[in-house]
């Protein structure tokens, strides 16, 4: 693989150089090692982004939903072509080891798109009740905002239905996730898409993102990323009445009922709460025990956590790689160390650079129990491969504690008899309830309660985001609409 032109931006179907001249260092942090310098956008380079945006929109409105999903079919027969390219990108910007990064990270981008194809088979675009036209008609110009987390997946939940929708848009993929963003775009040049309907602009949130969630030419803002910026970008977008669809943070409970088998839930809830290295704002981080089972899920619980190797990116044995970066390294172990401050048990792991990796930004997997509702540890998004185990003697008190949280976006609940699971996965507070460990649903509606955000991605609700509801009423008049004997309601 090699690495894109990282002083460019993708700006009105062509490659142009950064008016600024501010540079960020790229850092793979498996090695620290230094990758390349990344162009940071300016606010002039935004200007000129959204006004190629602006240009495009009104012809590529006007396309048919059939042409648009012909287009989402070329771009996922490209993207997929070049899927190995991807894995070693998502590798080296963000520490995905090899084997994650093929089968988690590229993957799901690939699975996002198809979904998208499929229900654009079905999707209304148009419709009538009674003697009502419903039209469902593309937002205007989009500001994409994603992060670094899942730098496909997220860059793909927010392109592929402005794409589908018939919107334009302007994507500042986060900065520590610039490589894959800058190849995607790639891949939507090489597919056919339309000059202007889709630009790029790298750069920080206070100078880029800022720019995008405050200008007047935007229509409509999709952030993902902590639930702090996200209050940023809603107070930017204000003045200017623009729609903001949020995906925020997350501190998911995962509650094991009593007669759970807990040989199974415990193990597989430790693997989900240390997925993509803990980095996941939907993953269950704290898990919601019965009392007199605490030994036994101790037991499990470290044994699988103490199975993960750390180490090399590039091995295909390593299932665990390092943090993002060293600030985001700094702060896990920070976090850590407040639960062992506070009074929680440390089972495994801890704040100490794992054995033998002297380089790179990897933390132990971590084990806490003995946590309490109201410690740091249980109350904050930690975003590393960190698991507060608390324990309950009531399901009701099991309940009380999973919702006990200013956040909302995903629950867990694990239990033998299905009725008794569905009837606590009902009384909990997320946008997405997990039942006994399912497979994911790319067609289930994304997105949380509370702090961790508003609006909806995936499928069909993703898609819903970027359209605006027009009633043409009339559209079919009344079988006796002569003006004799129509009745004039009052209006408002």
């Amino acid at each position: 693989m090699s690495i894109p032109d990282l002083s460019k931006f993708y700006i009105n179907g062509a490659w142009v150089p950064a008016l600024s001249d501010q540079r960020m260092a790229l850092i793979d942090p498996a090695t620290e090692k230094h990758l390349g310098q990344l162009a940071m956008g300016n606010a002039t380079d935004v200007e000129t982004a959204i006004r190629a945006a602006h240009t495009a929109f009104p012809a590529y409105s006007q396309t048919s939903p059939e042409a648009r999903q012909a287009l989402l079919k070329r771009i996922v027969e490209m993207y997929e072509e070049r899927a190995e390219a991807f894995a070693e990108a998502m590798r080296i910007e963000m520490g995905s080891p090899i084997g994650f990064s093929r089968t988690g990270q590229v993957a799901r981008g690939s699975l996002h798109i198809n979904a998208l194809i499929e229900v654009m088979d079905r999707f209304a675009f148009e419709e009538d009740r009674g003697t009502t036209r419903i039209r469902q008609e593309p937002i205007g110009v989009c500001g994409l905002i994603t992060p670094w987390n899942w730098p496909i997946n997220q860059v793909v939940v927010k392109v592929a239905p402005a794409i589908a929708a018939g919107c334009t848009m302007v994507l500042k993929p986060s900065e520590f996730s610039a490589i894959s963003a800058l190849m995607f775009a790639q891949v939507l040049h090489d597919a056919g898409v339309p000059k202007g309907v889709f630009n790029l602009v790298n750069g920080d949130g206070p100078n880029v993102g800022a720019t995008l969630s405050s200008h007047p030419l935007i229509d409509m803002v999709s952030f993902t990323g902590s639930t702090r910026a996200g209050i940023e970008v809603a107070k930017s977008a204000a003045p200017t009445v623009k729609r903001v669809a949020q995906e925020l943070g997350g501190k998911s409970a995962n509650i094991l009922l009593d007669d759970a088998d807990f040989s199974t839930a415990v193990p597989k809830g430790v693997a989900a709460c240390l997925t993509n290295s803990g980095q996941s704002c939907s993953i269950p981080t704290r898990m919601i025990v019965p009392q007199a089972r605490l030994p036994e899920v101790v037991k499990l619980a470290v044994e699988t956590a103490t199975s993960y190797r750390l180490g090399p990116t590039n091995d295909p044995t390593t299932n665990l790689g390092p943090l993002v970066n060293r600030a985001q390294f700094d702060r896990v172990r920070r976090l850590i160390q407040s639960g062992i401050d506070e009074g929680a048990t440390l089972q495994c792991g801890g704040p100490e650079r794992p054995e033998g990796l002297e380089a790179g930004y990897y933390v132990q997997p971590t084990i806490f129990t003995d946590v309490t509702p109201n410690m740091t540890i249980a109350r904050e998004e930690i975003f590393g491969p960190v698991l507060s185990i608390l324990a309950y003697d009531t399901e009701e008190e099991a309940i009380a504690i999973a919702n006990g949280s200013n956040y909302g976006l995903a629950a867990y609940v694990q239990g033998t008899d299905l009725d008794r699971a569905r009837n606590v996965a009902r009384q909990l507070i997320g946008g997405q309830v997990h039942i006994n460990y399912p497979p994911a649903d790319f067609y289930a509606p994304f997105g949380g309660f509370r702090q961790s955000g508003n609006g909806r991605e995936w499928g069909e609700a993703g898609l819903h985001e970027y359209l605006e509801v027009k009633a043409m009423i009339g559209y079919h008049p009344a079988p006796d609409s002569s003006p004799a004997t129509q009745k004039h309601p009052e209006t408002k």
